[in-house]
């Protein structure tokens, strides 16, 4: 939905640089470190994963799987570049395959299960890789229309109602968090925690970057895609502008609710 041209590259790696503290957090968490075996499930350009083998280090090994061939390559040239031997990439469709790895110690999970038509399946296909005990880690949205600006501006929530139309009608969910302690439970997990994260941001900060730029990237993309026509997105980047010149702006993120599930059976 979102493309894998070379400003998404750039928007995701600067997503992972303001998302990383909370991200080795939930690893922590999970107790992940030397020596486990880890799948980046959904990895993209791959920068959990590098950040990941660097966590496991050489002992260990990251299984680092997309569907994207542009994505895998840039991190193979990444993990090359840091000489992380032990990130092995795999090109598959979690909707079409299982996860090409088995007896894990855990499964990252950030942002997939909102893009996947069938999240037991996701799921599903976790529970099969870990080993009993291993630990299943995602970042989900379940408050994506918390998205938005203060003083609120009619254009950025008519954007994401836009983002809200193109996800679903490509087989999406935005909200996906919502289903998943039901759907961990069924599949055999038990939850060992749960915590909601979200941000507030102004224009002067460093991660006021994060939700501007997904709006600077994705309009033009909502008009490519015919979501939206030409005008309508000249309307939103307008506000946008207009919102990093006002000094009371605060842009407040989606909300992501963090889970951390156990295998049982």
């Amino acid at each position: 939905m979102l493309g894998t041209h070379d400003a998404e590259i750039d928007r995701l790696a600067f997503q992972h640089s303001v998302w990383r503290e909370e991200v080795h957090r939930a690893w922590h968490a999970a107790g992940i470190g030397p020596g486990a075996r880890v799948a980046d499930v959904g990895c993209g350009p791959g920068f959990a994963s590098v950040d990941l083998a660097r966590l496991v280090g050489s002992t260990g090994r990251v299984h680092a799987i997309d569907r994207s061939r542009r994505f895998l390559d840039a991190l193979a040239s990444a993990s090359k570049a840091a000489g992380h031997a032990w990130i092995e990439t795999h090109e598959a469709d979690l909707m079409q395959a299982p996860l090409p790895a088995r007896d894990l110690d855990a499964v990252w999970c950030r942002w997939v299960a909102c893009f996947v038509p069938d999240v037991r399946r996701l799921v599903d296909s976790a529970a099969a890789a870990l080993r009993p005990g291993g630990r299943f880690i995602l970042h989900e949205y379940f408050a994506y229309s918390n998205y938005g600006l203060i003083p609120r501006r009619p254009e950025i929530a008519a954007f994401v109602e836009a983002v809200y139309e193109s996800w679903r009608a490509q087989g999406g969910e935005p909200d996906a968090a919502l289903a998943l302690p039901r759907t961990l439970v069924e599949a055999g997990f038990d939850l060992v925690s749960a915590r909601p994260i979200g941000f507030a941001t102004r224009p002067h900060e460093r991660n006021w970057r994060w939700p501007a730029e997904f709006v600077r990237t994705n309009v033009p993309r909502l008009v490519e895609l015919g979501v939206r026509d030409a005008s309508w997105g000249h309307r939103v980047l307008a506000a946008l502008a207009e919102s990093e010149r006002d000094p009371a702006s605060i842009f407040v993120t989606p909300t992501v609710m963090e889970l951390i599930a156990v295998k049982v059976r």
